[in-house]
């Protein structure tokens, strides 16, 4: 009987013993910072936010070369099994493409689906697929399923540092919005894969405020499946407290994880994102 083998990249926040656990298989991308070349996933993301603070420049990082998705499609796909590959949104990392590229390269039965998410965002995603592929649903059954996963999940992004993103070049449709948000706190949504800036504050209280508020106002007469905080080392003045708002509403599953090296590099220290799926 084929098997369904479910295929990531090191941006899911899922930890390694996950991971392992689950037989996903990670292909990483790579981080470049003061001349030395990392691949994602060997610095602990704490000793990584260190080590950008005290770069010269901005650290940068690469997606996988198409051969490295071609080899792992070639080896999982050897006895004709099922491959579903899900990445990074494709706005926001060319890994997407590297991966479509490796597919074509390995001529496997792949199929390449694109988040539109990043984090924990898509980890929601990955944990899905898994659940249904361990279930014995069919390949079709399951890409439906991350179809509506991925509609009804919301992730809510406040930046304490724009630096980063605007070095980058990530900032999307934020880019006119520069200028004005030098002292102000950005909170943006990713919508289809596209960093969109929603609102602009001036507290760490009025971001706690209103990240809360789209949570209760997004998940009004629904079920909360997941709930997610990925943070670049903000949990103090953001995470917690709005944590706390949250599990006073009865939802005590909240899982917090630090972002990968590769997201913090664009968000900057301090970023917390507020992932949740709800139908």
């Amino acid at each position: 009987m084929k098997k369904i083998h479910i295929v990531t990249d090191s941006t899911c926040d899922l930890s390694k013993e996950e991971m392992t656990k689950n037989n996903i298989h990670v292909v990483p991308l790579t981080l470049h910072i003061d001349g030395k070349t990392y691949v994602d996933g060997e610095l602990h993301p704490a000793t990584f936010l260190d080590m950008m603070d005290e770069a010269k420049e901005l650290p940068k990082s690469s997606q996988p070369a198409p051969g490295k998705f071609q080899e792992v499609y070639e080896q999982l796909g050897e006895e004709g099994d099922e491959i579903i590959s899900i990445h990074v949104a494709s706005k926001l990392s060319g890994t997407l493409g590297s991966a479509q590229q490796g597919a074509q390269m390995a001529g496997k039965n792949v199929t390449v689906f694109d988040s539109e998410f990043i984090a924990s965002a898509m980890g929601i995603q990955v944990r899905e697929a898994v659940r249904l592929r361990d279930a014995g649903a069919t390949k079709e059954e399951i890409i439906k399923r991350l179809e509506e996963v991925r509609a009804n999940t919301k992730m809510f992004i406040y930046l304490d540092t724009i630096t980063n993103l605007v070095k980058g070049g990530r900032i999307g449709k934020g880019k006119a919005l520069i200028g004005s948000l030098l002292n102000i706190k950005p909170i943006a949504i990713l919508n289809k894969g596209e960093y969109t800036p929603v609102s602009k504050v001036r507290s760490y209280k009025q971001v706690i405020k209103f990240m809360f508020n789209e949570f209760l106002k997004n998940t009004a007469g629904k079920t909360v499946k997941s709930v997610c905080i990925s943070h670049a080392g903000g949990m103090d003045d953001v995470g917690n407290p709005l944590k706390e708002l949250i599990e006073k509403e009865g939802f005590n599953e909240i899982e917090v994880s630090y972002t990968s090296p590769i997201v913090s590099t664009h968000t900057g220290k301090g970023a917390i994102a507020l992932v949740f799926f709800a139908e």
